[in-house]
Formats: structure tokens, C-alpha cells, sequence
């Protein structure tokens, strides 16, 4: 089969097409054939080796694990899932490829109404700003601030935290704004002058503070509470430096919630939001796109 794989530690230069053995499942496993799969910063981060204390990656190594597919095999034992079933979730081996490995716990029903492209939207990106906004502890009433909002993480945490009926504040670049807002987040841009702009928005002070951008967020949210409490970053490494948590992720969860967000998706009372859209073999340029930041949505790739 095709896939993208790094043998080395580096830039978006590491990653190249090759041919390598079509993965057979084992017991418990189905293999899926991917048409469509998920780019996340982690993905960048791992290839250039940055991850390696966190997930040690053999070489040469194929990278991803989300994937939106159709189940193709049933290892032994497999019983809830048939061949031809459309799916989407987790992967247990790189998702840069024609086929992936896939245990049926990690892995949701692709409703009729959710092309390839939205249901990879969601995976990953649901997961950790489920995890985060139960990490910080958001509720009714709360006021949470959101940097690097308009990305495929803060398009659904947005819509995540408001649904508990907090208000969110999400930072994002100037053609960002009016995006930000139709996800029912109030918006303003990040840089300089990031603290005031936000106590004008919230004089009564912000409750808790989920950082997706890095990029030295950090100090203004420190600023902003007063302290590392109720501070979370996906983003920036510096995290211990400061006492905030680092939420490493991503992690595989049952997918049964992920069911449920992708019948919100068909139904269109979950906005997921594909921001670039590339076949396999532009993978390098993916990751260009994703490790500079700043976008909108989720980075796709499609396999024909």
C-alpha cells in the first residue's frame, strides 16, 4: 500500500511516499481502507522529534492516528462491526496511509449526512477540548478564555464550553473574527495589547484559560489569573516552567461520545469546519501549513 513515512527526526523535508505492507488485523482489530484522515500539530511535533519523550516513535515510522474510513477485515473475535461499515476514530497504526489498523472500541458509526472530510474533523479534535474544559473544571456561568480559538480544537471547544453555558473569549488573527463569532465565542485579536483588550471584555476577570496556540499566551494568561491556577496549554512547552498543566494528548476514547458529536455534525448543530484539504501525497505541505499555525479548521488529507 502507499503511505507517507519519515525514517529521520526533522523538518516537513522528512516525509516521504513509500510503499509499504498492507497491515493485516489481529485479534480484536479491524483494518479500515482511509479515505480521509486528520493533520494535528502533535503529528508536526512528533516527526520533528520534539514528542519524543512523551511518544518514543520506532523509524521508520508513519505518522497520524485519525481516520475516517470503511472497515475492509475483521480480525478474530471482532463481532459489532461488519465489512463495508463506514467509520471514523482512532487508528492504531499511522493514518498516512491507504489502510490502518483499528480497534472497534475506538471507533464511531459515520453518519450518511457527514462526508469523509467533516467526520476526521472530529476525533482528536472533540477529545482534547472534551478533556481540557473537564480539566479546568468549566460550568454555567463561567467566563473561559480561548487562545488560537478558530483552529479545529477551539472550533469545537467553543462550541463545547458555550453548550455548558460558559462565555467564551477566543483570541484569533484579524480574518478570524467574524468566524469566531458565528461559533458564539466573542472575539478579539491576539498580540500586543492582548490584556487589555480582554479586561475590557471581561472586567470581572476571566474564570479559566485554554491555550491551543502557544506562542507566548502563557504570560498574558498568567497576568489575566493571576497565577497558573486553571491554566491549560496544548501548545507550549514551557508549561512546567510557569506551574500550568500541559495536556499532552491525543488520547483514544470509547467511541460512543464520538458518536453522538458526529450525529450533532450531520444533523448541523455541530459546526466542524475543514480548513485545507490535500490528497496523501502532499503530506510535506500539510505539515508546512500546520506547523506555521494560525488556521482555521482542520487540515485534511483525502486518499483516492
Amino acid at each position: 500500500m502507499k503511505a507517507i513515512v519519515f525514517d529521520r527526526f526533522g523538518g516537513t523535508e522528512v516525509l516521504h511516499e513509500a510503499e509499504v505492507p498492507t497491515p493485516e488485523p489481529g485479534p480484536g482489530q479491524v483494518r479500515v481502507r482511509v479515505h480521509a484522515l486528520g493533520v494535528n500539530p502533535v503529528d508536526g511535533k512528533i516527526r520533528s522529534g520534539a514528542m519524543e519523550a512523551v511518544f518514543p516513535t520506532t523509524l521508520p515510522a508513519i505518522p497520524g492516528g485519525e481516520i475516517a474510513g470503511v472497515v475492509d477485515a475483521l480480525g478474530e473475535g471482532v463481532e459489532d462491526l461488519r465489512v463495508g461499515d463506514e467509520v471514523l476514530g482512532w487508528s492504531d497504526t499511522g493514518s498516512y496511509a491507504e489502510y490502518a489498523l483499528a480497534t472497534p472500541d475506538h471507533l464511531a458509526p459515520k453518519p450518511a449526512g457527514l462526508d469523509w472530510e467533516h467526520a476526521v474533523t472530529l476525533p482528536v479534535a472533540s477529545d482534547g477540548a472534551e478533556r481540557v474544559l473537564d480539566v479546568l473544571g468549566v460550568e454555567k456561568g463561567e467566563t473561559v478564555l480561548m487562545h488560537g480559538a478558530a483552529g479545529a480544537m477551539g472550533t469545537l471547544a467553543v462550541q463545547l464550553a458555550t453548550a455548558r453555558g460558559a462565555r467564551v473569549i477566543g483570541t484569533a488573527g484579524p480574518a478570524n473574527q467574524e468566524y469566531l463569532t458565528g461559533l458564539g465565542a466573542i472575539a478579539t485579536t491576539y498580540g500586543e495589547g492582548l490584556v487589555e483588550r480582554v479586561r475590557a471584555l471581561a472586567p470581572e476577570g476571566v474564570d479559566a484559560v485554554f491555550d491551543l496556540a502557544g506562542k507566548g499566551a502563557l504570560e498574558d494568561s498568567l497576568t489575566l489569573r493571576g497565577g497558573p491556577d486553571r491554566v491549560v496549554t496544548t501548545a507550549d512547552f514551557r508549561a512546567e516552567q510557569f506551574g500550568v498543566h500541559f495536556e499532552s494528548g491525543p488520547q483514544r476514547r470509547s467511541g460512543t461520545r464520538l458518536a453522538e458529536l458526529a450525529r450533532q455534525a450531520a444533523a448541523g448543530t455541530l459546526v466542524t469546519t475543514v480548513g485545507t484539504s490535500l490528497p496523501l501525497s502532499r503530506a510535506a505541505e500539510a505539515h508546512r501549513i500546520s506547523d506555521a499555525g494560525h488556521g482555521r479548521g482542520k487540515l485534511v488529507l483525502t486518499v483516492a
